[in-house]
């Protein structure tokens, strides 16, 4: 086993875990920075409609990164896991079926390219005008499906063994790249919406093949065995179990924009689409920061956890969500403080900037309570326990925002959608405070009470 895999039961938690998280958020942080200059061009050069489009458009482009992230984020659970354990084969054998899986993620992705597009962009809300712009951006990125679900499963795989600075690049490269690109193809190409798909398939591509040859020259933990790409159901069945919280994440996030567009359409219109389009970019890149700590505390969980080593379980999980918790106060007060200067990047329309800052202040107004939110299930998913944190994944999207998007515009209009988030928010907080107090001898004590209601899942 290599170093830096061994070091995550060797290596003081601090320091390990700022090694490990402060990658994964420069990398998160440059891949949310490449979505909001991404958005900026589109806006700038195609305009609201644009934007739009490419807002009706993403939950497609998010339910095939769910499909990669139940393959790589389960993957990267049992494999740190089996690391932990010592058993290098085993991990080798699950990493052969997370390949596997990525392969037929992919064809169902181009084959849907050129079947189902344009009547699955109807039911999520296309109208007449959006159409268009939707279709352009959407069917370069279903062929391309491959290179999104190689790299970003993979990624997860890379951080597992505990490789933060490769995953790091892995994430940096093809957000480098779509940014010198984006303009070249929708200004100078004037290709619209279209050249910012094709920028972003080609970035994707190019990191393949950088992260391709990181496993096929021996840089990494994991061997590739062709052997080990034969599917084996029993470890498929354990890795798409884990890896199903991160599924229903994903998915429910298409769903929650989904309902979103559509009650916007309803009782607003494209131009409400189109700000919320921006306002959704903004907001993805203020939960990249804490999503990169719980990246970094995930491989040191389940490593110790295999380990038996619940003392620097016990310590990850502590300091983990104080910084997310710092964190997450941090984004409250520049959401409060600042939404017209954000909004300004991306439009000089008084309309747009205006109704934009007003829907900032009104879903940022609990933002304080999502770090907590975001740590609490990913640590279920870390220890391999599948049902508390499939609970945790769905609460604040699927059991409490989709809901209340659906429900309280006819009652306040469409404030009622921007009035969803803080109440979802504080719902959301509060569930994952039961959960974690449940639970509390196995991640605040030095070890886990055999009369926990949740057990991790059985090494085969």
């Amino acid at each position: 086993m290599k170093e830096q895999s061994q070091r995550l039961g060797t290596q003081p938690i601090p320091k390990l875990l700022a090694n490990l998280s402060i990658p994964a958020m420069i990398g998160m942080f440059v891949m949310a920075l490449y979505n909001v200059i991404d958005t900026l061009f589109i806006a700038r050069g195609v305009g609201i409609l644009g934007v739009s489009g490419v807002s009706i458009g993403f939950p497609v482009m998010m339910i095939m990164m769910a499909i990669a992230a139940a393959v790589g984020i389960g993957g990267a659970s049992v494999i740190s896991r089996r690391l932990g354990e010592n058993k290098p084969d085993e991990a080798d054998r699950v990493f052969g079926n997370v390949l596997f899986s990525i392969l037929i993620v992919s064809l169902f992705g181009f084959i849907g390219a050129f079947t189902f597009l344009e009547p699955l962009l109807h039911l999520f809300g296309a109208t007449e005008n959006i159409m268009p712009y939707a279709k352009d951006y959407l069917f370069p990125i279903m062929l391309g499906a491959v290179f999104f679900s190689f790299a970003f499963t993979t990624n997860n795989i890379i951080r597992s063994e505990g490789n933060s600075r490769f995953a790091m690049m892995t994430m940096i490269i093809p957000a480098v790249l779509n940014i010198i690109l984006d303009p070249i193809f929708i200004f100078t190409l004037n290709m619209g919406v279209q050249g910012a798909a094709l920028a972003t398939v080609i970035s994707q591509a190019s990191v393949s093949i950088v992260i391709l040859f990181y496993f096929l020259r021996g840089k990494s933990s994991l061997n590739v065995h062709l052997s080990y790409l034969r599917p084996q159901w029993k470890v498929l069945k354990e890795v798409v179990t884990i890896g199903m919280p991160a599924f229903i994440r994903q998915v429910s996030g298409s769903g929650m924009m989904i309902a979103i567009n559509l009650m916007l359409i309803k009782f607003g219109g494209e131009f409400e689409v189109g700000v919320f389009g921006i306002v959704q970019k903004l907001a993805m890149f203020t939960i990249m920061p804490m999503i990169g700590v719980l990246q970094g505390m995930q491989p040191i969980v389940g490593y110790n956890y295999g380990a038996q080593n619940f003392a620097r379980l016990k310590e990850t999980v502590q300091l983990g969500l104080k910084v997310v918790s710092i964190i997450s106060a941090g984004i409250f007060i520049i959401m409060m403080v600042f939404p017209e200067n954000l909004m300004n990047i991306f439009t000089g329309d008084n309309a747009t900037i205006e109704t934009g800052a007003g829907a900032i202040r009104i879903m940022f107004a609990l933002s304080m309570l999502i770090g907590a939110q975001v740590v609490s299930g990913g640590l279920y998913q870390a220890l391999g326990m599948a049902k508390p944190a499939l609970v945790l994944s769905m609460a604040r999207q699927v059991l409490f925002l989709i809901p209340l998007v659906l429900i309280l515009p006819y009652a306040f209009g469409v404030n009622g959608v921007w009035i969803a988030f803080p109440i979802a928010d504080l719902l959301a907080f509060v569930l994952s405070m039961v959960f974690l107090f449940r639970d509390r001898d196995l991640f605040f004590k030095s070890k886990p009470s055999q009369d926990s209601e949740y057990k991790a899942a059985p090494t085969p």
